[in-house]
C-alpha cells in the first residue's frame, strides 16, 4: 500500500492544467492561421498562373483587380451602392426572420402546425434563386422592393426550417422536468427552448445571408437601379473584367468582416455557458 502511494505520479495542480489547455488552445489557434495563409497564398499563386495562362484582358492579374477595387472606394461609388445592397439585404432579412422564426416555432413545437406548414416550406426551400429573383421584378419591376421581396422568399424556408430543427432538439425531460416544477410557459421558452435553438439559429444565419447576398445582386443585375449587381451589370457592358472582380472582391470582404466581426463574436459571447465554447475561447 505504502509503495503504491509512494509510486503513483502525483495530480497536476489546477494551475498547471489550465496552463497546458491555453498552450495547447494557441498552437491550434496558430496552426489555423497557417493553414488559412497558406490557402490564401495558393489561391493567389493559382489566379496569377491562370491571368498569365488566359491572358490578363480575360481574367486580370490580383494586383489590376486590387487597383481596381482602389479606385472604386475613392470614388465614392463603394459606399453609395455598397450600403443600398446592405440595407435591402438586412430589410429582406428581417422579413424572412419575422415570418420564418414563428412558423419554425410551431412547426418544431406542435405536430399539427408541423403537419399543415411541411409541404410549403419544403417547396419554398427548393425554387431556384433565380425564380424568386425574376418574380420579385415582375411584381414590383425596377424598385428596391423587388430585391427585398427575393432575400425574404429565400431566407424564410431557411429560418423556418432550422428553428424547427432546434425546437424538435430539445431535451424532453427538461420541459417535463420544469412543467413538474410549476414553471410557467413564458420561463421554459425563456430558459430552455432559446438556448437551446440558438446555434440552429446562427447556423440559419450564416446560411441566409450566404443565399441572400447572392439573390440580392443577381436581381439587381437582372432590373437594380443601383446596388452592387447593378454595378457588375454596368461593368460588364463595359466589358471591364477587373473591375466586376473588383466589386466581387469587395463583396466578398465584407462579407468575411461580417462573419468574423459580427457572426463568430456573437455566438461565442451566446453560447459561452457551454464548455466547449468555454474551452475553444481560451
Amino acid at each position: 500500500m505504502t509503495d503504491q502511494l509512494v509510486g503513483a505520479a502525483p495530480a497536476a495542480p489546477p494551475a498547471d492544467r489550465e496552463a497546458s489547455a491555453r498552450r495547447t488552445a494557441r498552437l491550434r489557434r496558430w496552426r489555423r492561421v497557417g493553414l488559412l495563409a497558406v490557402g490564401w497564398i495558393a489561391m493567389f499563386l493559382l489566379w496569377e498562373f491562370g491571368s498569365w495562362w488566359y491572358g490578363s484582358r480575360l481574367l486580370p492579374r490580383p494586383h489590376e483587380v486590387f487597383l481596381s477595387a482602389v479606385e472604386i472606394v475613392e470614388s465614392g461609388n463603394f459606399v453609395t451602392d455598397f450600403s443600398a445592397s446592405v440595407l435591402k439585404t438586412f430589410a429582406g432579412f428581417g422579413v424572412a426572420a419575422a415570418v420564418g422564426a414563428p412558423v419554425g416555432y410551431l412547426m418544431g413545437r406542435y405536430n399539427y402546425w408541423r403537419a399543415f406548414f411541411h409541404d410549403g416550406v419544403t417547396i419554398a426551400g427548393t425554387i431556384p434563386a433565380v425564380a424568386y429573383a425574376v418574380l420579385s421584378l415582375i411584381v414590383f419591376g425596377l424598385s428596391n422592393f423587388g430585391p427585398i421581396l427575393a432575400v425574404a422568399l429565400v431566407s424564410t424556408p431557411y429560418v423556418a426550417l432550422n428553428v424547427a430543427e432546434g425546437i424538435r432538439g430539445v431535451d424532453k425531460s427538461l420541459i417535463t422536468m420544469s412543467e413538474a416544477f410549476e414553471r410557467t410557459p413564458h420561463q421554459i421558452r425563456r430558459e430552455v427552448l432559446l438556448p437551446t435553438i440558438v446555434p440552429f439559429v446562427f447556423a440559419a444565419i450564416r446560411m441566409c445571408f450566404a443565399v441572400a447576398w447572392k439573390v440580392e445582386a443577381l436581381t439587381e443585375v437582372f432590373g437594380g437601379r443601383n446596388g452592387v449587381g447593378f454595378q457588375i451589370r454596368t461593368e460588364y457592358q463595359l466589358y471591364n473584367t477587373a473591375a466586376v472582380l473588383a466589386w466581387m472582391s469587395l463583396f466578398i470582404v465584407f462579407m468575411l468582416l461580417i462573419e468574423r466581426l459580427v457572426l463568430f463574436k456573437a455566438e461565442a459571447r451566446l453560447l459561452a455557458w457551454r464548455p466547449d465554447e468555454r474551452s475553444s475561447a481560451l
